[in-house]
């Protein structure tokens, strides 16, 4: 007798994200993806600073499993790290805002 178990599989990070250097006035993108969609408190943080969407904060998810933050027009204090959570999974990289030197 085989008895089926149809317990949930927990979700793992299957791609986390990584770190990115741009310069001022650039954009910064954010990738994370999941084994497979449906985990619930999916959240974005700057520094420990939750993070929402807006026209700055583009905050989108793809079939439930590639969620993707984008920060719009950086300046140099959005220097740090950036972290995604998803129930108990946490993956985190650092965002480098480098500034144009005029002094070349």
């Amino acid at each position: 007798l085989l008895l089926l178990c149809h317990a949930e599989e927990a979700a793992v990070i299957v791609s986390g994200l990584r770190s990115t250097d741009v310069f001022v006035g650039e954009s910064a993108t954010f990738t994370c993806e999941l084994s497979h969609p449906g985990v619930k408190n999916v959240q974005w943080w700057l520094d420990g600073t939750p993070l929402h969407n807006n026209l700055v904060t583009e905050i989108s998810e793809q079939d439930g499993r590639i969620h993707t933050l984008t920060l719009n027009d950086v300046a140099c204090h959005d220097s740090g790290t950036v972290t995604f959570r998803a129930g108990s999974l946490i993956s985190s990289a650092k965002l480098l805002v480098k500034g144009i030197s005029l002094l070349e």
